[in-house]
């Protein structure tokens, strides 16, 4: 596995208001691997996130001390923040569907990058929507309004749309919450596949996911990491005690 780091987090402090949500992270994620987040609910993993694109700036109580870089450039002093979330992808648990069809929901992101010959956007659209395990529900009714989707359709078709700029980061808050277990490994398949172009950052709430398809996982609990390193190390000799019963479904 490659070891360049991709991202690298320095004594990272978030607090909303008063109240820290995370506290002084140290880590790194290797580029063209997939590094898998886990702990229980509040313990800062969507914040984690939200700092990697800044999104995090769109919270008005948001305060964020230290640094993230992301190839050694830090994203605080990236002027153009339009530029930087165009080159991370980020889907979150709830899916926020464009009130557009579902063609025009995965070609508006190239559209607004400059794309516009119909035929480069129907291969980005077919291959993104393959991508997200949803072509083949969907394809004949390509001019129908997204919206109209299932919940978990709307959940893919939030990952296609986050596909369709070929980003260099996807992050992933808990994108299997509303998708079926078999869609959800099909998509596991297709990530382990897109980490040989792209670092995936996976938030996951189901350990045997991160014990999947993660080649390296870090253990949140209360703002602060707890355990981090190569999965298989975590699951087969997690070094602290809390880690053990995280990972074994003793605590939520």
């Amino acid at each position: 596995m490659p070891d360049h780091h991709h991202i690298d987090f320095r004594n990272v402090t978030v607090r909303y208001g008063n109240d820290i949500a995370l506290d002084g992270l140290d880590f790194h994620v290797r580029k063209n691997t997939i590094f898998g987040i886990v702990g229980p609910a509040n313990s800062g993993k969507t914040t984690l996130l939200k700092c990697i694109n800044r999104t995090i700036d769109f919270t008005s109580t948001a305060s964020v001390d230290g640094r993230v870089r992301i190839d050694g450039e830090n994203v605080r002093e990236i002027k153009n923040v339009y530029s930087l979330r165009r080159r991370i992808g980020m889907v979150f648990p709830l899916p926020v569907g464009l009130p557009l069809s579902i063609y025009e929901n995965v070609a508006y992101g190239p559209r607004r990058a400059g794309i516009h010959d119909k035929g480069q956007l129907d291969e980005i659209v077919e291959r993104c929507l393959k991508q997200s395990v949803l072509w083949d529900e969907v394809k004949d009714r390509l001019h129908s309004l997204g919206t109209k989707l299932s919940g978990g359709q709307q959940q893919r078709l939030t990952l296609a749309r986050a596909l369709s700029l070929e980003p260099e980061i996807l992050c992933l808050d808990e994108f299997s919450i509303a998708i079926d277990p078999v869609t959800t490994m099909k998509i596991e398949d297709v990530l382990v596949n897109l980490r040989e172009k792209m670092t995936i950052i996976l938030v996951t709430n189901l350990i045997q996911q991160a014990q999947r398809i993660a080649d390296d996982m870090m253990f949140l609990n209360d703002s602060d990491i707890v355990e981090i390193g190569p999965t298989a190390e975590l699951f087969a000799n997690p070094k602290h005690t809390l880690t053990a019963k995280y990972l074994s479904g003793e605590m939520g």
